[in-house]
């Protein structure tokens, strides 16, 4: 695909990316235990707001829907692995700043919590492209737990922020990586979502609408 520049955006695409070298074993486990020694004690819960819905990665003795307030999903995170290449970035899910997101809360099991941390940093951290924080999350029975989610760092190049309609709809009509396209991936998150009566609207009526962008962005 060749380069495309957004001239009211200012976007070029393909972009420049550098996600920089992936982190080693050790440093996982330094920024595990660091985002551990934050936690206030109690179980260990985990805010699920993509792909941990419906793929989720760690043994779980409870699971629960719930909201947090001050975050919202977005498409805003390159992918040159797993959802796309680096000739052809896709996109995957974040937790950017402002708004709420419904998704799940996990209470993780303690006997092999350790494992199942290092697991999910392995999945979500191979590169820095998000910072571990603990967040405020209201649970479906109305109790209030810290979560475990991980928070985009809006000022790494991986972030992509919220493009225009016509270059998402170019994306989700070419992106695909190791695990499979953009849209397949929108899509599961979307249908999880709906089948557990908590559909996100906003981000519904966005994939309609570019998916009724029916000409192609040239070069």
């Amino acid at each position: 695909m060749s380069a495309l520049e957004s001239l009211s955006w200012g976007i070029t695409y393909p972009p420049a990316l550098d996600f920089g070298q992936q982190l080693s074993r050790e440093q996982l486990l330094n920024s595990m235990q660091m985002t551990m020694s934050r936690h206030e004690g109690g179980p260990v819960w985990l805010f699920a707001y993509g792909s941990l819905i419906w793929r989720p990665e760690c043994q779980s003795v409870e699971r629960q829907r719930a909201r947090v307030h001050g975050y919202h999903r977005g498409l805003y995170l390159w992918s040159h692995e797993h959802r796309g290449t680096p000739e052809t970035p896709g996109l995957v899910f974040g937790l950017d700043r402002g708004g709420s997101c419904s998704g799940f809360a996990y209470r993780l099991e303690d006997s092999n919590l350790d494992e199942s941390l290092m697991a999910l940093w392995q999945r979500e951290m191979p590169y820095p492209a998000y910072r571990p924080h603990w967040l405020s999350c209201r649970l479906d029975d109305g109790s209030k737990v810290q979560a475990l989610g991980f928070v985009l760092e809006r000022h790494l190049p991986c972030y992509a922020g919220n493009l225009p309609d016509t270059l998402l709809s170019q994306i989700l009509a070419s992106a695909k990586g190791r695990y499979g396209t953009t849209k397949d991936y929108v899509e599961q998150t979307l249908n999880a979502l709906r089948s557990h009566q908590m559909p996100d609207r906003n981000l519904e009526a966005r994939f309609r609408r570019c998916h009724n962008l029916h000409e192609p962005i040239r070069g």
